[in-house]
């Protein structure tokens, strides 16, 4: 699978049986329809989080075309209205993109994350020390 940034070839990367497709040159990730799920352990956090985002059409920033089905993505605002991260979400529903260091801002103002696991599993996927190691 491509990344839809650069083009370039994207690595898959597995821990705690959550699998994701990483771009190694530009840090994106994306996650395939369910995957947020196996990340939260919980259906109903992740479909909260869902329910959250909304869409932006008045966004500048260029349409991306989705790994999957090469379809153009919607820009989607997750957050608050403040603080929103402009993500990228498949129109047909195969996935979201996350440009690097969006999914772990999203996670942490979202507060979903009470054991760290989200956190955890980040952190041992990319090689980061968490702030309690």
């Amino acid at each position: 699978m491509n990344c839809p940034i650069c083009k370039n070839a994207m690595i898959t990367m597995e821990l705690w049986d959550v699998e994701i497709d990483y771009c190694t040159a530009c840090k994106g990730i994306w996650l395939d329809r369910g995957e947020l799920e196996l990340i939260l352990g919980d259906g109903g956090k992740s479909k909260e989080m869902l329910s959250s985002f909304t869409a932006s059409p008045q966004s500048t920033e260029i349409p991306r075309r989705c790994p999957i089905c090469d379809k153009k993505m919607e820009k989607i605002n997750a957050g608050k209205e403040n603080t929103a991260v402009l993500l990228d979400r498949c129109s047909k529903g195969d996935g979201l993109w996350f440009d690097g260091g969006e999914l772990n801002t999203i996670i942490q103002q979202a507060k979903l994350d009470e054991g760290d696991k989200i956190k955890q599993v980040l952190a041992e996927m990319f090689g980061q020390k968490t702030e309690d190691r």
